[in-house]
Formats: structure tokens, C-alpha cells, sequence
């Protein structure tokens, strides 16, 4: 078991002697330069409304949104080019009689004008 320590009495402690304090030189600093630049700007100006406060997090959901908008944009675009083949597809399997009398070159061609016309 762990036994507390005790401490010793405060009458029993004795003054430590402060060691003599080095002598320490005093530098002057060069005068405040900040004032000097503000008082070179014209005093025309008038005062901007501040921007409002930013959190990191709101600037990271707004990017994040600003991405799922994007990948929306090319999932929809993806999703009727496939609609658009399927569509060629099944107008292609629905006429396999006409397809070999006519050359293969003229079957895309009617295919993609039925494609972009729905």
C-alpha cells in the first residue's frame, strides 16, 4: 500500500538567501513602426463591412456540397446516355429482319438519329 508523504511543518523551513541579481543591460527598442505606416494611408477611405466569420467546418461542408453537386451532374448525364443505349438496344433487337439486308454502317446510323430523337 502507498503511504501519503508528510509534508514538514511551515515554522520548520528555512529562508533560502536570493542569489545577488546580474546586472542586466537595459536596450532601448527602435520607435513603434505600425504608427508611422497607418498614418501614411489616405484617411478617405471609408470603413468596409467585415466579411462574416467562417468556421472551417462550414467552409468544408460547403466544398463537400459543392462536390456532390458535380458528381450528381455527371451521375445524371451517365444515367441517360445508358437510358439512351438500352433504348438503341432494345429498338435494335425489336427489328433483326431488317438488319441484315440493310450494311451495318446504315443500321448505326438510323440507331443513333432513334437515339437522339427520344
Amino acid at each position: 500500500m502507498a503511504t501519503a508523504k508528510k509534508s514538514a511543518p511551515k515554522a520548520a523551513t528555512k529562508a533560502v538567501k536570493a542569489a545577488p541579481a546580474k546586472a542586466v543591460k537595459v536596450v532601448a527598442k527602435p520607435a513603434a513602426k505600425p504608427a508611422v505606416k497607418a498614418a501614411a494611408k489616405p484617411a478617405a477611405k471609408p470603413v468596409a463591412k467585415k466579411a462574416p466569420v467562417v468556421s472551417k467546418a462550414a467552409k468544408a461542408i460547403a466544398k463537400i456540397n459543392g462536390n456532390l453537386a458535380k458528381l450528381n451532374e455527371r451521375k445524371a448525364k451517365l444515367s441517360a446516355e445508358i437510358a439512351a443505349l438500352k433504348d438503341q438496344r432494345t429498338a435494335l433487337k425489336a427489328a433483326p429482319a431488317a438488319a441484315p439486308a440493310a450494311p451495318a454502317k446504315a443500321v448505326k446510323a438510323v440507331a443513333k438519329k432513334a437515339a437522339k430523337a427520344k
